[in-house]
This record gives C-alpha cells, sequence and structure tokens, in this order.
C-alpha cells in the first residue's frame, strides 16, 4: 500500500513537470518570435523587396492578432477543453512558422504572421489557465516562475539567433528553428497534458471586432504618421480607433460574456494585480525599445550588438524568476510584485540620469541588470497572484485577459517608441533608427537623447502607478479556499 501510493505521487509530479516543460516551451517559442523577428527585419525587407513600412507589419500582425484574440480563445478553452485549444495552438504555430520560412513575398509572410498569431493566442492564453488547472494554489508561484524563466530565455535566445541565423543562414531559419521544438511539443501534450473542467459561455463577437479595428487603426496610424509625417487622413484614422475604444468599454459593461470583464477589476486583488500588469506592459516594455533605438541610432550599433548589451537584464531575471515564485508561493505577492516594480522604474530613473550621447556601455549593462532583477521578482508572483485569485472554472478566461491587455501594453509600447523618437528627429530617420538601417550624426544625437529622456520620464510616471496599485492590491491566502469563494 506504501508502495502503491509512493508511486502514484510519484506518477503525478513526473505528470506535472512534463506539463511545465510543454508550458515553458510553449512561452519560450512565443517570446524567441518577440525578439527575433526585430532584428530580422532589415533583411527580410531588403530580400522581400519591401519597404521598411510594410516591412513592420511581419512585427505588427502577430502581436496584433495575439492581443485580439488572447482573451477569446482562453475562453474557447474554459468552453471546449484547455489541453486541446493549447496544443490545437501549438500545431497551427508550428506549422505557420515553417510557411512563413518559405514566404516569398512580404504580404505572404505578414499573413502566415496572422495565422501564426492564432496559434501564439491559443497557447499563451491556455498556458497560464493550464498550470491552475494542475498545480495547487501554494506551488503556482513555482509554476509561473519556470514560465517566466521561458519568457526570458526566449528572449535571450531570440536576441543571440536573431542576428546569428540571419547573418550566416537567413532570415527564413528565424522561423524553421521553431519546428522541431514544436514537434516535440504537440507530442508531449497530447499525452500528457489533460482538460480538467469545461464551462459553457458564450464568446464576444462584437467586442473582438470592436477592439481589433481600433488597435488597427491606432497602429497603423501611428506608424504612418512616424515614418512619413502628419496627415489630415491619418489623424483622421487615428480619433476613429481611439473613438473605437470608447465604444468597445461600452459594450463590455453591457454584453453577457465580454472579452475584458469589468466585473474582475470589482475584485481588489485580481483586479489590481490585472491592472499593474497592463502597466507594467506599456511601461516597462518600452525601456527595451528605446535602449535599441540609441544604441543603434546615437552610437552606430548594429541590431545584434545592441540587443547584446541588454541581455544581462535577461540573464538575470532568468535566474531570479523560479526562485521568486516560489518566494511568493509561501509570502504572497504583494510585497515580491511591488518591489518589483519598484525597481523596474529605478532603472528607468537610472536611464534618465545616465544615458547621454557618450555614456559607457558598462553603465548601460549594469541599469540593464538592475531592470532584470525587478522583471524576475515582478512577473512570476504577480501572474500567481492573477491565477491564484481566478475562479475555478474561468482560468482560461482570466489568463486570455492578462494576455490581451499585456499584448495591448506590447503594441502600445512600440507606437510610444516611435512617436518620441518622430518627435524629436525627422520621421523617416527614427523610422529606419528602429530597424538598425540608419546613424545620427551631429546635433542629432543630443536632440534626439533629449526625445528618449522624456520618453524614460513618461514611463517612469506609468511604472509608478502600477508600483502603487501592485502595494493597494493587500495581503492574500494561497488556499483552496479561497478560490472556491471566488468562484461562488
Amino acid at each position: 500500500m506504501v508502495k502503491f501510493i509512493t508511486n502514484y505521487y510519484i506518477s503525478i509530479k513526473m505528470n506535472r513537470n512534463i506539463i511545465l516543460l510543454v508550458l515553458v516551451l510553449g512561452t519560450l517559442m512565443a517570446a524567441v518570435d518577440g525578439t527575433i523577428v526585430l532584428l530580422a527585419l532589415p533583411e527580410i525587407a531588403q530580400d522581400l523587396h519591401s519597404d521598411l513600412f510594410t516591412s513592420i507589419w511581419v512585427l505588427l500582425a502577430y502581436l496584433l492578432v495575439s492581443a485580439i484574440l488572447s482573451t477569446q480563445t482562453g475562453r474557447i478553452g474554459d468552453i471546449y477543453g484547455r489541453a486541446k485549444i493549447f496544443n490545437l495552438g501549438f500545431v497551427i504555430f508550428t506549422v505557420a512558422s515553417a510557411l512563413c520560412g518559405l514566404s516569398n513575398s512580404i504580404y505572404l509572410l505578414i499573413a502566415f504572421r496572422l495565422v501564426q498569431g492564432v496559434g501564439g493566442a491559443m497557447m499563451s492564453a491556455n498556458s497560464g489557465a493550464i498550470v491552475a488547472d494542475h498545480f495547487p494554489p501554494n506551488m503556482m508561484g513555482r509554476a509561473y516562475g519556470y514560465t517566466s524563466l521561458g519568457w526570458n530565455i526566449g528572449a535571450l535566445v531570440g536576441i543571440v539567433l536573431g542576428g546569428t541565423l540571419t547573418t550566416f543562414f537567413g532570415w527564413p531559419y528565424i522561423f524553421y528553428i521553431n519546428v522541431p521544438i514544436g514537434i516535440v511539443s504537440v507530442i508531449l501534450g497530447v499525452k500528457y497534458i489533460k482538460d480538467v473542467n469545461k464551462v459553457p459561455k458564450k464568446l464576444d463577437i462584437v467586442g473582438a471586432l470592436t477592439i481589433g479595428l481600433s488597435l488597427v487603426l491606432i497602429s497603423y496610424s501611428s506608424i504612418t504618421i512616424a515614418s512619413v509625417g502628419l496627415s489630415l487622413n491619418m489623424i483622421a484614422i487615428l480619433m476613429i480607433g481611439l473613438a473605437l475604444l470608447g465604444v468597445f468599454l461600452y459594450n463590455e459593461s453591457k454584453v453577457s460574456n465580454p472579452i475584458i470583464d469589468l466585473n474582475a477589476f470589482k475584485y481588489r486583488l485580481l483586479g489590481y494585480s490585472l491592472t499593474a500588469s497592463f502597466l507594467q506592459s506599456i511601461g516597462g516594455l518600452a525601456i527595451t525599445f528605446l535602449l535599441i533605438m540609441y544604441l543603434q541610432g546615437v552610437r552606430g550599433l548594429s541590431p545584434l550588438d545592441s540587443s547584446l548589451i541588454l541581455l544581462p537584464g535577461y540573464v538575470i531575471a532568468s535566474f531570479l524568476a523560479p526562485y521568486m515564485g516560489r518566494l511568493s508561493d509561501r509570502y504572497g505577492s504583494r510585497w515580491l510584485a511591488t518591489l518589483g516594480l519598484a525597481i523596474i522604474m529605478l532603472s528607468v530613473i537610472l536611464y534618465y540620469v545616465v544615458l547621454t550621447p557618450n555614456a559607457s556601455y558598462l553603465t548601460i549593462l549594469i541599469v540593464s541588470g538592475i531592470n532584470g532583477v525587478g522583471s524576475g521578482m515582478f512577473w512570476p508572483s504577480n501572474t500567481s497572484a492573477i491565477m491564484s485569485s481566478a475562479p475555478k472554472g474561468y482560468f482560461g478566461s482570466i489568463s486570455g485577459l492578462s494576455r490581451t491587455l499585456g499584448g495591448i501594453g506590447t503594441i502600445l509600447s512600440y507606437v510610444i517608441s516611435l512617436t518620441v523618437a518622430a518627435a524629436a528627429i525627422p520621421k523617416y530617420v527614427a523610422f529606419e533608427i528602429f530597424l538598425g538601417t540608419s546613424k545620427l550624426d551631429g546635433g542629432l544625437s543630443s536632440v534626439f537623447v533629449v526625445g528618449l529622456h522624456y520618453a524614460f520620464l513618461l514611463s517612469a510616471l506609468i511604472l509608478a502607478g502600477a508600483t502603487v496599485l501592485s502595494f493597494m492590491r493587500g495581503k492574500e491566502t494561497r488556499t483552496e479556499k479561497v478560490r472556491t469563494e471566488n468562484a461562488k
């Protein structure tokens, strides 16, 4: 009997570890695609005979689809089974990756990136819910620590491989690299990840169309203004996009199954944790883009060399994430997440102070490491707080909501980066700097750095708001009883 019980628990532990491995591989692939494409864009534009404005949509197409569909695919997972949707997403993502590498035109590549974004949304929206299905509340922090490790290692791998693969093999291989990982992950996922429960729900089609159109219009007009300049048409498109955000929020307050369930924000811990994550995505993610623009445009580094300088942050965050996840299991997320945000904000303030046209690379490396400490503390503890406070049966919806907010924040980060840069220097130059194809000379460097200072200041203010909200979330108790009460 003792032997049977021992073998049973060993089996459960092994299954959980395999499930966690598949989820980490999924997050790693998504993160790789987030950074590896950015470094390859100039080569893609040249090889496919495309202008840089069209090429940027290779990056944005994936981000937009992921942001728009994450909550809906999470809800579909609640209805039909999270394991099925996650594994199907892995299949779609893997096949689309191969098709992206085979593309012989920029428009075909963008189309397959849209398909890849569908698969990515199905994976990311349900991965957090699968953790909540298979891990008890007092083990969630550890699990989310490892999925955070996947994000950081993925970003790290994307930075290193993006330049290497593009330089020595060609840009298609940045997509082909996903194929063998995807095949192994699908086999393991189908075998070990099983559906736990299903909840009958409805989809918010009107909300998805409204937020989708809004984000497309805002992104299109903002990038056009950044690369070409102001025009009445683009201003009108931007205003329509912003107005549709209002229409979207009104729709969400009226429908029974909204994309962004405003009622979720009534629960103090859940609402404040989600909002803190959203604000961190806007203020924190813009840091990387702004620094790459500085290193490429002011210092004249290549995209690969620019990104390598930012590696300390990713490395430190990767090592810290699992440990911080375990600490959040033991002590709760409030202080860890809040302190992490405060450290990220400190790094932004340091960039504001020390970044000059001739700042030492060592200084940038040190501040990047400080930022990594904050990220390693914030993400696993905050994600654990979100999912441990979600009612049973709604893990997919809440996980998808978190990814939707994060995706919108990422898109806004790109828009902020390009808009600030375009305000300080000629539009076309700012756009080429972003893609690593141009360098500033003389007085423009100083002007551009001043513009970056304003962007860092704006990021610091946004992160300050996130820090306050994170602290205001209050205490939490990681027990099954709390989760059950939330479901009532």
